[in-house]
């Protein structure tokens, strides 16, 4: 499974194919490994197993994230920010020697932040997490950063 795709990047960037580059799948899947990685590092709660209750729920909270329980649609923007930032625009600039900056550099910057930035917004806001498995995910499931969250 993908967070995004060509056409995602293309409501971003509207010329993005038509520098040579004919699709960047392998990159939607980068891009997928890479907010995963960084939401087990910055969002996941890891150590021992704990309850966790969503309301009148109470669950097994478990050692590591299960991807298939992430509402991924959330990450979209996310995904097409970082692919353009570290993936795309990479492959186009001159990366000029007298260090003078070309467009695709100055892009990559803007990228680079946007992506940061709807990154945070996403624990601000809370990442949608399928605590229970029953394949919706209810507001009380949308838990912001952990550090707001109370652990016993």
């Amino acid at each position: 499974m993908v967070m995004s795709t060509d056409d995602n990047l293309i409501e971003y960037q509207p010329d993005i194919l038509e520098y040579g580059i004919d699709d960047f799948d392998s990159y939607h899947t980068k891009a997928r490994e890479d907010i995963l990685r960084r939401l087990r590092s910055e969002w996941w709660v890891r150590g021992k197993n704990f309850k966790v209750e969503l309301g009148s729920v109470r669950t097994n909270y478990a050692l590591e994230m299960n991807d298939t329980k992430l509402d991924e649609t959330q990450f979209t923007r996310c995904a097409v920010y970082l692919i353009l930032a570290e993936y795309a625009l990479p492959q186009l600039t001159k990366w000029n020697a007298d260090g003078d900056e070309d467009k695709f550099q100055v892009m990559m910057m803007h990228y680079r932040k946007k992506y940061n930035e709807e990154f945070n917004n996403i624990l601000q806001d809370g990442v949608r997490y399928d605590y229970d498995d029953d394949g919706t995910v209810e507001d009380i499931e949308k838990q912001p950063f952990h550090t707001r969250r109370l652990v016993r």
